[in-house]
């Protein structure tokens, strides 16, 4: 199936997301679709997915103009999108998630699960994706939860795949895995739509790129023909520098200690396990590890946000293992939460009340018993501009920023004051490029001016290029540790060890 959009422009009131685009998607072929968050890469497939209807231009599939009212006609029509979120159920079978909502049925309208098994199995087998039509989500590694979510869009009879993000949460060896699915479903005809801001996957598996910024396509070319700095280039409209720049490896006192850590899970599983680990002052240490072994868990305990079963954390000698959110806060520990927008902002307060939800309380925001609301304008513009958080201004609700304009102004917020220690949770995930370099330059400012960090990412690529030391957290613990000042780091022995290799 060939799909063609032309010149199609979508606007929100006087915002124009996308606008004059043509994108032709073929059959058998990967295209990749670059952009800046906030170019419009979204808005684009959402309006191909059915979710928003253009303001101009036309769709064609196989040379027919489509007119889709809803995802359902998308659907219908042969187009689905995984998620970068996955969007399954995680008590429900593979074959119960697969079948939601389009159940087929049998005698008196009851659900006919063996038709659905055989189904999730004939498509496992298919497309060399391996996946169990009898197990249970939450019990199964990331990587074969997303090969659930093809399967989901297989089993509608998507002949378009796009793909978001896909391989933010693998392993590098899920991610060789994840590619090989790719190619089989181009070889059996599959259109995909392959969304990333990673340069080196999309110049490997892509067979066209394109990219998008400011709403318009602004090149396109054979990845065999572009290289990592012509493409960043073209996504942000400027040079991008790739090394992150840093001063020498000098660490001072230990600043953060924690030992024998145990945390409990909200239904009372254990998430971390009697861990113990030290930070100094001058030093970025990075925590690598597949999504969910206990990582959020570290965070949310070190941050106050979580009791603490067992174990004890100490911060520049003093002990803060059971003490508030707060106290932390005010003793220089800055928190930069995984979940930006659950955690990180309030969608609906402005841009500048956003920069002032942990300091308002405080001089020089506070005035008596009110809030001096001139000085709290005056300082969040300024740090916007020092941090580079594109609004059109402090009064615009946060949740009308970009994901990427979201996440600076979290890390402005956090790194805007008199800071000690910093903890980062995916401190770049589903980033730009461009995004990805200022914020990376952020934390190593930090660092350089005798900050501690403790960076937790899935990204094994940002692990390595930030951290001074590397901890691997596999089921709670930390199972192995790296130096790269020591030895040079192997990026396959670490993601074997993050999918629970020993050491």
């Amino acid at each position: 199936m060939r799909v063609e959009l032309k010149n199609i422009t979508k606007r929100f009131g006087p915002v124009i997301a996308n606008k004059g685009v043509n994108l032709t998607i073929e059959p058998g072929e990967v295209l990749g679709l670059l952009g800046e968050n906030g170019a419009g890469k979204s808005t684009l497939m959402n309006v191909l997915c059915g979710l928003y209807d253009p303001t101009e231009g036309e769709i064609f599939i196989d040379d027919k103009p489509v007119v889709f009212d809803g995802p359902g006609d998308a659907i219908r029509a042969g187009i689905g999108m995984v998620h970068q979120h996955f969007m399954l159920v995680p008590v429900f079978s593979v074959a119960e998630n697969v079948v939601l909502g389009v159940e087929p049925t049998g005698a008196l309208d009851h659900l006919d699960l063996a038709t659905a098994r055989a189904e999730v199995e004939r498509l496992s087998e298919d497309y060399g994706l391996a996946v169990d039509p009898d197990a249970i989500i939450e019990t199964l590694p990331v990587g074969v939860q997303q090969r659930v979510e093809i399967i989901k869009v297989l089993f509608r009879s998507a002949d378009v795949l796009i793909l978001d993000e896909p391989t933010a949460v693998l392993t590098p060896q899920e991610v060789d895995e994840f590619f090989q699915i790719v190619r089989s479903l181009c070889e059996a005809g599959k259109a995909i739509v392959f969304i990333t801001h990673k340069l080196n996957e999309i110049l490997e598996i892509s067979d066209r790129i394109s990219v998008i910024r400011r709403g318009e396509i602004v090149g396109s070319g054979d990845p065999k023909e572009l290289t990592r700095p012509e493409l960043a280039e073209m996504m942000v409209g400027h040079p991008v520098d790739f090394d992150v720049a840093r001063a020498p490896y000098a660490p001072r006192e230990v600043i953060l200690d924690v030992a024998d850590l145990t945390v409990l899970r909200d239904h009372g599983a254990v998430a971390i396990d009697n861990l113990s680990l030290k930070v100094r002052s001058g030093e970025i240490v990075g925590i690598a590890g597949v999504q969910g072994n206990g990582q959020s868990a570290l965070i949310e305990a070190l941050a106050g946000l979580r009791r603490v079963a067992s174990g004890r954390v100490t911060f520049d000698g003093t002990d803060i293992t059971h003490i508030s959110p707060r106290a932390r806060h005010r003793m220089g520990i800055a928190h930069v939460p995984e979940d930006r927008q659950r955690a990180g902002l309030i969608g609906n307060f402005t841009v500048a009340e956003n920069m002032v939800l942990d300091t308002y309380y405080g001089p020089p925001f506070a005035k008596g018993a009110s809030i001096d609301w001139g000085r709290v304008h005056a300082d969040a513009a300024r740090v916007a501009e020092e941090y580079d958080v594109r609004t059109p201004s402090v009064f615009a609700a946060a949740a009308h920023l970009s994901g990427g304009n979201q996440q600076k102004l979290v890390v402005a917020r956090e790194l805007s004051r008199d800071t000690r220690f910093v903890i980062a949770g995916q401190p770049t995930r589903g980033l730009d490029v461009g995004s990805i370099a200022f914020i990376h330059a952020q934390l190593m400012a930090a660092r350089d001016e005798g900050d501690g960090l403790l960076i937790v990412s899935s990204e094994l690529d940002e692990i390595m290029a930030v951290s001074d030391r590397i901890l691997v957290m596999f089921k709670g613990r930390i199972v192995a540790e790296y130096a790269p000042h020591i030895a040079p780091l192997d990026k396959g022995e670490i993601g074997l060890v993050m999918a629970g290799a020993a050491a």
